[in-house]
């Protein structure tokens, strides 16, 4: 099993990989509508692909926590309004010898935590007032050492940039739809290959977005099993952690200001209360909390 360096390590390179991936697929967007939608040809498109790409970037990895904070209506929580919550948050820092992260919270009574920020010295926790109100001080522990994990391991880093990119995606796939409908093509060559390949573009500039959400969802999957884990080491006592998902998973308020951009930041999915099917649970942003559970309680 990697180690805790090994994971950071990984984590680092993943985010490399991932932002030179959505990259690619921005490049390919824009080649493509300059190719087939202006007069221009595509290499007409790809600077404002490269300066589109580079800013979102640079957004993603100074701004996306704060977008982030400001999408779920999360406020900061000072020391004098909840000292319980901060001496808990400082001794999980301690013990899993992490700098103690600013703590945000949602006033809202459904349970859910999420952590984001671009590193360790720049990182936030944030509950909401459900969680803090409803779980026992050894079941808050194990979320708040879920949370640290996450920290810990630069989860943080690579999923707010995720989120930022993945929006991105989808905004340029939306405009270019509208765009294709409305004013359809601009150039004049209607060869058998390049009907092909304009199909074939707009197939996959349709499913970009589609695309940019597995990825995302496949690396939030996998980063929960790693958090929970680490959190059992971190509090010695892994069934604290096991009793918060079962209490979280058996809560059915639907946190109000949760989205499909930032659900997979959330200790549990916060949108509850649909009916699952299989074609859905695809589509899950977590693992199955059973399974999750199951493993805590084996260690």
């Amino acid at each position: 099993m990697p180690n805790v360096y090994q994971n950071i390590s990984s984590n680092k390179r993943d985010t490399v990989v991932v932002f030179t991936l959505f990259t690619a697929i921005i490049f390919a967007i824009c080649w493509f509508i300059g190719e087939y939608f202006t007069e221009y040809g595509g290499a007409s498109l790809l600077g404002l692909a490269f300066i589109f790409s580079g800013l979102s970037g640079l957004f993603s990895y100074f701004n996306s926590d704060k977008v982030i904070l400001a999408v779920s209506g999360a406020k900061e929580l000072k020391y004098e309004d909840a000292p319980e919550v901060h001496k808990l948050v400082e001794n999980m820092s301690i013990a899993s010898g992490i700098p103690k992260p600013k703590i945000y919270v949602i006033n809202d009574s459904s349970m859910n935590a999420f952590a984001t920020g671009r590193d360790p010295q720049h990182s936030v926790i944030c509950f909401t007032t459900g969680i803090i109100q409803r779980l026992e001080r050894r079941e808050l522990e194990g979320v708040i050492a879920h949370e640290m994990s996450h920290i810990g391991n630069y989860d943080i880093r690579l999923m707010s940039i995720v989120s930022i990119l993945v929006g991105g995606i989808s905004l340029l796939a939306d405009w270019f739809t509208r765009g294709f409908f409305f004013r359809g093509r601009r150039r004049d060559d209607d060869s058998y290959v390049s009907v092909i390949i304009l199909l074939v573009g707009v197939i996959l500039i349709l499913l970009s977005p589609l695309i940019a959400t597995l990825i995302k969802l496949a690396i939030s999957r996998k980063r929960e099993y790693l958090a929970d884990s680490t959190a059992a080491l971190i509090t010695r006592y892994p069934k604290g952690l096991a009793d918060a998902l079962r209490k979280i998973s058996q809560d059915t308020e639907v946190l109000e200001t949760a989205n499909s951009a930032t659900a997979h930041l959330y200790i549990s999915d916060p949108v509850r209360g649909k009916k699952k099917n299989k074609l859905s649970s695809f589509f899950d942003t977590h693992p199955p909390v059973e399974e999750r559970i199951r493993r805590l309680e084996s260690m």
